[in-house]
């Protein structure tokens, strides 16, 4: 990956350098050699119509003026075609000193502007060699001792190409430490920046291994730091998860311990000593058949929770009368409470409320509730079932006695293996039952949550019923 990411840098600032070159050959150096000519038009503009009515000869100003507006040279030529003079700032320059004088005429006389210099006529063109401008040129008629004669102005670009040429010796340079300072900086910073995804993937890595301890240690507020603090929040998840799970293997092994050693130690009474006891007998298959219950239970519980996360969920969907099913789980609950002393009692808004849903799973959802309630119920206190109506929905609260849940656990009783310590002192089921109530109210589609008002613990979830009621929530 820092391969990658110093490709995508490096070619970023090859980008940079190819821009800057397409910048400087095609746009710049152009734009130079038109303003150069556009230049010299402005300035020959002024004088355009002397050169038209006036004689050359008749004022001594013009001929230096044109020929330094040119930044190079000004040939005069008669009306044959002949070649006069050559002056250069104002001064005449010797044909036979200076060669290139004389290559310069010679390569006007051998072009196809000769013929608009022959014929007076006005031209201009650029001479290039390649893509570079080398020089400019303009005729035009003019009058020179009373004669027609033509002017022709040549701008040369040497110096300018000079120029040029020694931006792009220095633009090569620049190129190249450019490109070399971008490779390091690249390597070095693709390097910083792999770097904690590198520490960030070891971190997942022990976390896979099972070291649920393990943690980034990134302080960055970027969204490296984000995905860090993200992965050491997953390890306090999982580890609370991994705590939980322990707990809950403890307490099922427990749980299913005591009631299979129950039912061993009082089958083998019932063989060996009561046998002949009937009243003895009844009493102690009575225990055993209550231990198998409590057993079936929490089996069921597990295998239901499985089959929940598994996807396994099915809804079976129809009308029913939610009292009915409340009145049913009221009644099976009750002879769990009487054993603790605990009585549950009913505060129903109604005696019929028209529910869409799967009836042996909301049954579930209430017996959950209700075996809750009798866990985190001390010996002696009371469970009241209420149910209120309004906007076309049912709302269904189990109420008992108790210290509040405290805030930070609300959320968190919900989740699997979750159990809340706070109150009772009973540790009775696997700890899945609201984490099953959850899984299905969910899919349902259906509103629940846990309220703590006036001593009571108020776990509560909202229907949509059938009939609609003018009553309130």
């Amino acid at each position: 990956m820092s391969v990658r990411l110093w490709l995508i840098m490096m070619s970023v600032a090859l980008f940079t350098v190819g821009l800057m070159w397409i910048v400087q050959v095609f746009v710049l150096e152009s734009n130079y050699a038109d303003m150069a000519a556009v230049e010299i038009q402005n300035e020959l503009e002024p004088v355009m119509e002397e050169l038209i009515t006036e004689d050359l000869a008749d004022n001594s100003e013009l001929i230096p003026y044109l020929s330094k507006i040119t930044n190079g040279k000004m040939m005069l030529v008669d009306k044959d075609g002949n070649l006069i003079e050559i002056y250069s700032y104002g001064h005449s320059l010797n044909l036979e000193d200076d060669a290139s004088n004389i290559t310069v005429w010679k390569d006007i006389e051998s072009s196809d502007v000769y013929d608009n210099v022959l014929e007076r006529q006005t031209y201009s063109r650029q001479i290039r060699e390649g893509s570079r401008l080398v020089s400019y040129e303009i005729g035009l008629p003019a009058f020179y001792n009373g004669e027609e004669a033509y002017i022709i102005l040549h701008h040369s670009f040497t110096e300018l190409n000079q120029v040029l040429s020694l931006n792009r010796r220095q633009l090569v340079v620049f190129s190249i430490l450019l490109t070399l300072i971008s490779a390091v900086m690249a390597a070095v910073l693709s390097r910083k920046f792999i770097k904690p995804i590198h520490i960030i993937k070891n971190t997942i890595d022990e976390l896979a291994k099972g070291n649920l301890s393990a943690t980034p240690n990134i302080a960055l507020e970027d969204e490296i730091g984000q995905l860090a603090r993200a992965v050491e929040d997953l390890g306090q998840a999982l580890q609370r998860v991994d705590g939980l799970r322990k707990e809950v293997i403890a307490n099922v092994s427990h749980e299913l311990r005591s009631p299979l050693a129950l039912i061993g130690g009082y089958a083998e009474m019932v063989r060996d000593i009561h046998w002949q006891n009937q009243e003895k007998r009844n009493e102690d298959l009575n225990l055993i058949m209550k231990e198998a219950q409590r057993m079936s239970e929490m089996v069921s519980d597990i295998l239901d929770y499985a089959q929940l996360q598994a996807g396994y969920l099915q809804l079976r969907k129809d009308w029913y009368n939610l009292y009915e099913i409340l009145e049913s789980e009221v009644l099976l609950c009750e002879q769990s409470a009487v054993q603790h002393q605990i009585s549950i009692g009913d505060d129903f808004a109604d005696t019929e409320a028209m529910i869409y849903v799967d009836a042996l799973k909301i049954s579930q959802v209430i017996r959950n509730l209700l075996y809750n309630a009798i866990n985190h119920t001390k010996d002696g206190g009371s469970i009241v079932v209420q149910t209120s109506q309004g906007n076309g929905k049912c709302r269904v609260a189990v109420k008992n006695e108790g210290n509040p849940i405290p805030e930070a656990e609300r959320e968190l009783i919900w989740e699997r293996y979750q159990r809340s310590q706070h109150q009772g002192g009973r540790k009775e089921g696997t700890g899945l039952g609201l984490s099953i109530v959850s899984t299905i109210l969910k899919a349902h589609g259906m509103a629940y949550g846990v309220d703590c008002q006036k001593g009571m613990n108020i776990f509560w979830f909202q229907c949509e019923m059938g009939k609609s009621s003018d009553k309130d929530i």
